[in-house]
């Protein structure tokens, strides 16, 4: 976490120590399970949304729709609506989506590095 000396000059906004900021809500609305594993799946894609579904194995579709309005809310994906019969509807990551995804990317990567010691301590907390 950021410490309140490197806070000093920045807005309250910014603050995610701070529940009525703007920095925490977006914190909460990407640090999600779904939101994370929609932007893994989408990496350097576009996908349709059966496609990402798809990729996202165990979301419902209501959770699905509500992640992707959400992303596309805070401009991390973009979705394209093709003119056709049935509509074809696109989602691709924004530039700030794919620079968010490298963040996904490590912590993907952390989980299966440390996956034997957490799958450890699991077993000792629940003896």
């Amino acid at each position: 976490m950021v410490t309140k000396q490197l806070l000093k000059d920045l807005p309250e906004d910014a603050d995610l120590r701070r529940a009525d900021s703007l920095a925490r809500e977006i914190f909460s609305d990407v640090a999600n399970k779904w939101a994370l594993l929609i932007i893994e799946a989408l990496g350097e894609r576009t996908l349709r949304f059966s496609e990402v579904r798809g990729e996202v194995e165990g979301i419902s579709h209501k959770m699905l729709t509500q992640n992707l309005r959400m992303l596309e809310r805070n401009g991390l994906v973009d979705r394209k609506v093709h003119p056709t019969v049935p509509p074809k509807v696109e989602y691709t990551l924004t530039e700030p989506g794919r620079t968010l995804r490298a963040t996904v990317d490590a912590i993907c990567e952390w989980t299966q590095h440390h996956l034997g010691h957490i799958e450890g301590a699991r077993e000792r907390f629940d003896a």
